[in-house]
């Protein structure tokens, strides 16, 4: 059962160079065990409901907005802006706030960063619980841009739709360069149908009208620019870069939660990640990709809960 009306005690900006800012709040028990939730997208930032896992009586809860997403500083900035940038601020974040071990709490993207810094500074992290684990390879990337295709052929036309025949093979790329455009309505166009798309594909069942209403909530002009700012760069991380480094991580206890069907971001790629670390456990949900899915909302809190 998820947890409800979680009260914040602490929020602000904390700048981690000449031109970011990140936003956080604290929340739950100032006492209790610090658990940091870290958002997909990348560019998502983080909602209210994303507070629902962790029960506010045991866990020092920490939500931040990751460069240029959510409310953080400047809004939809890309400069600067990579993968080990975050990891640097997450460490700047936690030293800010004296805490020495932290749970790592990320889903998608956010699966991706936590394992990350995880790697880089594994005597930080006293364990981990990721959903949708994304890697940053070529091959994810074509299988959530074009593969989706065949289970959501209708999504993934009108995204589709907007790119030109002789750019279908580079369909990110494209969108990526129409985002930046100098026209506004064009910016918009382009992150609202890339937004629209990524959100169509998310669950396994969504009426049109839930599409919107959670875009309502959604900084899509963030979302979008950004994570295709990073899916346009590799993730800016070296080919394999996680797989190869999980001996680093052996040691820390991981829970993996996978929608069985996602088709943003492949299961297979839990199996592969289940079985580099010897210390995980492998949860396969009847879900997509969304953590607001029952069946994986329900597991998720359950392997927080595991660690009161």
């Amino acid at each position: 059962m998820a947890y409800k009306k979680i009260k914040t005690y602490k929020k602000g900006f904390l700048k981690v160079d000449n031109e970011h800012e990140i936003y956080y709040e604290l929340s739950g028990n100032p006492k209790g065990k610090p658990v940091l939730f870290v958002h997909g997208g990348p560019g998502g930032g983080f909602l209210e409901e994303d507070k629902r896992y962790f029960n506010p009586k045991f866990f020092n809860i920490i939500h931040f907005d990751q460069r240029g997403a959510g409310r953080s500083k400047p809004f939809a900035s890309i400069e600067n802006n990579t993968t080990f940038d975050l990891v640097t601020d997450i460490k700047k974040l936690i030293d800010f706030l004296k805490i020495k071990k932290i749970v790592l709490f990320g889903g998608s993207w956010g699966s991706t960063l936590s394992l990350v810094y995880a790697i880089k500074h594994p005597e930080t992290v006293s364990s981990m619980v990721l959903r949708g684990i994304f890697f940053g390879s070529e091959a994810e990337n074509h299988f959530f841009v074009y593969e989706a295709q065949n289970i959501f052929p209708e999504a993934w036309e009108k995204m589709a739709n907007l790119v030109p025949k002789i750019h279908q093979k580079k369909i990110p790329e494209y969108y990526y360069t129409m985002m930046r455009s100098k026209d506004k309505k064009i910016r918009k166009k382009f992150t609202f149908a890339w937004a629209i798309y990524e959100e169509s594909i998310s669950k396994l069942k969504s009426s049109e009208s839930e599409v919107k209403h959670s875009l309502k909530k959604l900084k899509f002009e963030s979302f979008s620019i950004i994570e295709l700012h990073y899916l346009t760069h590799h993730c800016f991380l070296p080919k394999d870069y996680i797989l190869k480094n999980t001996h680093r991580i052996k040691d820390i206890p991981v829970s993996i939660v996978q929608g069985r069907y996602d088709h943003v971001t492949r299961p297979l790629n839990a199996y592969q990640l289940h079985k580099t670390l010897p210390k995980s456990r492998l949860y396969f949900t009847i879900a997509g990709h969304s953590a607001f899915e029952k069946e994986t909302e329900r597991r998720l809190v359950k392997e927080m809960d595991k660690l009161v």
